[in-house]
Formats: C-alpha cells, structure tokens, sequence
C-alpha cells in the first residue's frame, strides 16, 4: 500500500504549500485544482465562534468533513491525539476545549502540514500542543498514554485501516474515546471511483462501508461503536467533487447519490 501512501502524502504536501504561499485554500478534501470551490466535503464546517482567534491559514488548511472537537465532548485535563492533523485546527480547537491541564497531540506525516501546523500553534499562542511526525498506522506514543482519539476525514486515506484502528486502541487507556469524523460509504461504489487514484485522496474511493467499519471496530476490541451521518452527499455534491475527473466518470454521479457520507463515528476501549 506504499502507492496509496507516497500519493496522499504528495497531494496533501501540496495542499499545504498552497496555504503556506499564500494560494488560497485548496479542495476536495486532499486540494485537487480540478475540484469545485467551495467543494461540498469540506465546507461549512466550523462556525465564526469556533475560529474566532485561530490563525487564518489554519482554517484556510482545513480539509476534513466533519467537525470532530465539536462532537467528541472534551473535558478539562484530558490528552487528545489528532491522526492526520493537518493544518491543525483541529489540534488547536481541542488544546482550548482541555484547557491548561490538558493536552492535544497532531500527528502527521507530511512535512509540508507539519511546518503550517507549527507555524499556525506559534501564531495562536498555544502550549498545551505538540505536533509529532508519523503515520497513522504507527503511532509513535506509548501504550495507554490517551484519553480520546479524533480525526477529520483522515482514516479513509489509509491503506491498512485494521492497522489504524489497532494502533488507535493500543494508545488509549482504559475506557477512553475514540470520536472521528470520517467518509464513509452505503454499499459499493462503482468500479471507476474504486480505482481511481484521484478518488482515494479526494477521500472517496477508500472509505469504509458503515457496516465494515463497525466490523472493523469491534475486531479492533473497541465496545458501543456507532456511525452518525452528519452529511449525506446528493448527486449534485458529487458532480462537485468529482470536479472535471474524465470520460470515465461520466453517469457516476448519479450512482453515488446518497451513497457517500461525511459521519462521526463514536467507539470506546474497555475498562
């Protein structure tokens, strides 16, 4: 699965030089120029008071489909980890949602992401972060060491979910959270989105069929695991991020009409 991984890590470099230079922001989750603007996977996610305060380029750096640190319910004093922290918002909402006592975790393996998340945790003025280098399915913290684990729209780029989701167990204690925002999937989607490249950075072609990623879950070991849609994308959002894809997905558009879903799945470790 290296493809997968050299691909994503090539388009999400880019998406964030595009923020670091000043190109605006990008789209479609993984900042594909063929995409519509303002694409319909990540738009409209965080309101005025969530962002109040945040440095521009970390909400400009925003590429997921949901809105995680709203729905996780963090507490004062517990450690968050971030998998594919990107730009940082994330990291940077829950650093003020754990307050002082507390703290956030953002792991990312591209560079290009890391050094705007850095950037944009000096501009906030934030203490309680730290951005660490590595792949989502190899964690580089110690056993036990979390309380909730969150991501936006991050898991469906990975190769090895069931790696994922093991890692994401091993690091949390004992009856911690794990409360992602994800794409996922309602059936099998036509066979020119599966294999296209393009697809799986865009978020798409890799998501899990909600019934999968329930299996995969609870294989994982995790308890109460459940998927909440929060947005359900119509025929039209498809034709928005399929964008100017090629012959080859002509028609699919209206195979995937309510067929693809930005949700927040919820899960729990044993005590």
């Amino acid at each position: 699965m290296s493809h997968i991984t050299d691909a994503v890590r090539r388009q999400y470099g880019r998406a964030a030089m595009q923020v670091l230079e000043g190109a605006g922001r990008s789209g479609c989750c993984g900042g594909d120029k063929a995409c519509a603007s303002p694409d319909p996977i990540t738009r409209d996610l965080y309101d005025a008071a969530e962002t109040s305060g945040l440095p521009a380029k970390a909400v400009l750096a925003s590429l997921g489909c949901g809105n995680p640190t709203a729905l996780a319910e963090l507490k004062a004093g517990e450690v968050v980890l971030d998998l594919g922290s990107g730009g940082g918002i994330d990291v940077l909402l829950s650093a003020r949602r754990v307050g002082p006592t507390g703290k956030a975790y953002g792991l990312d393996m591209t560079e290009e992401m890391l050094a705007l998340a850095r950037e944009n945790q000096g501009k906030a003025g934030v203490d309680n972060v730290e951005f660490l280098q590595g792949q989502i399915e190899s964690i580089p913290l110690p056993n036990g060491s979390v309380d909730v684990i969150i991501s936006n729209c991050v898991i469906n780029l990975s190769g090895d979910k069931d790696r994922v989701l093991a890692e994401a167990f091993r690091v949390l204690r004992p009856g911690g959270r794990f409360a992602v925002s994800d794409v996922v999937t309602r059936g099998v989607l036509p066979e020119a989105v599966q294999v296209s490249m393009r697809m799986w950075t865009g978020c798409v072609a890799g998501a899990l069929d909600e019934l999968e990623y329930l299996a995969k879950l609870e294989a994982a070991g995790f308890v109460e695991a459940s998927v909440e849609p929060t947005r359900i994308y119509t025929a039209e959002d498809a034709r928005g991020y399929l964008g100017e894809a090629g012959p080859e997905f002509d028609g699919v558009a209206e195979e995937l009409d309510g067929r693809v879903m930005g949700a927040f799945i919820r899960a729990r470790k044993p005590e």
